[in-house]
């Protein structure tokens, strides 16, 4: 275990060290930070002088150095717009896409374990179909348009006319199928707790649970059709199992065999792959945050890349990184704590 750590953390150096080198790589390509710092009335002599201080006019292995030695004393440096330590703005962003990520997991988690194992065991039933059906339908549709349809029926409302009143029923039918369009789809809101630093929670009051929800869903979307159509053909491949026939024949109850038997062993590929596209989510914030002016990382991201901020942008690129590294350690063990067999370490028993 203090080996597979230790590789670990290992990588994880190497992982901020390619980043941290690609950002700086490309940081000719993200325009010039001192326009965005100055008026236009400034006079170039000045703007020179702002380039020297801040070391732009520096060549570029000189300028990592720099970096990489303030680096490993935990200093990336002051965001030019803000004037701040990257990391202190990073650190009041943070918590956002935290509380939207691990909002849009539970949402995966709670509906795609049941509909996938469902949809395993019924594959011919009706619900089975429509579930599949509409997975791919979740699957085609990029996050930003199904974060514009949520906020176009829940929070602006839809008005539905489609039915005539001859009858009586054509307007209780159009009054069914529309919405009244109340729900919050901008910001975090201003009924936040706060838990400690710079850390505000939305999970503690209806209010900010409110604002959380459509961001949370949209979110989710991307990932949660993929995951029940894994679910689902792992489990009709395990049910196909010899341990599982054999389960059969001695008697055992069906939902034991279900949940039991073949669950169990449906979700050691789930926890692998989930782990991925669960690191993946933090990119797809940058989406769903503009949708929803979501004020997280990925808002941040794409602010300091109009800016050209280059040390927001690096410091960024890295923690994401860190985060990646850690979400896959961390899957790692939880694989190797559900199936005992796995060597984290590669070598043979």
């Amino acid at each position: 275990m203090i080996a597979f750590l230790i590789k670990r953390l290992m990588h994880a150096v190497l992982v901020m060290f390619v980043i941290s080198l690609l950002a700086f790589a490309i940081q000719d390509n993200l325009g010039d930070p001192v326009a965005q710092m100055v008026g236009q009335s400034v006079p170039e002599s000045e703007r020179q002088a702002l380039r020297e201080r801040l070391g732009l006019t520096d060549p570029f292995l000189v300028q990592y150095a720099r970096f990489a030695k303030n680096a490993v004393q935990g200093d990336f440096g002051n965001s030019y717009f803000y004037g701040e330590p990257a990391l202190e703005v990073i650190g009041r962003h943070l918590p956002a896409t935290l509380e939207l990520v691990f909002a849009a997991t539970l949402i995966i988690v709670l509906f795609s374990v049941p509909i996938g194992v469902y949809s395993a065991i019924k594959p011919r039933s009706l619900i089975s179909r429509f579930f599949m059906s509409a997975s791919i339908i979740g699957i085609s549709i990029p996050v930003f348009l199904t974060a514009i349809v949520l906020i176009q029926i829940f929070s602006i409302g839809i008005t539905v006319s489609i039915f005539p009143d001859a009858t009586g029923w054509g307007s209780w039918l159009n009054g069914l199928l529309s919405t009244s369009g109340n729900m919050p789809s901008f910001g975090r809101g201003y009924d936040l707790v706060h838990v400690f630093g710079s850390w505000d929670t939305n999970l503690a009051t209806l209010s900010g649970l409110q604002h959380l929800v459509l961001p949370a869903v949209s979110l989710a979307s991307i990932m949660l059709p993929l995951f029940v159509r894994l679910i689902r053909a792992e489990m009709m491949e395990v049910m196909q199992s010899e341990y599982v026939k054999y389960a059969r024949a001695k008697g055992i109850s069906m939902r034991r065999v279900y949940f039991v038997h073949a669950l169990k062993n449906t979700m050691l590929p789930v926890i692998t792959v989930g782990g991925v596209q669960i690191g993946t989510m933090v990119a797809y914030t940058i989406l769903t945050e503009t949708v929803f002016q979501w004020p997280g990382m990925g808002l941040m991201f794409l602010d300091a890349i109009n800016r050209a901020d280059i040390p927001l942008i690096v410091s960024y690129l890295m923690i994401v990184g860190v985060i990646f590294v850690v979400t896959n350690t961390v899957v790692d063990l939880i694989y190797g704590l559900v199936n005992p067999t796995v060597k984290l370490t590669g070598k043979p028993a």
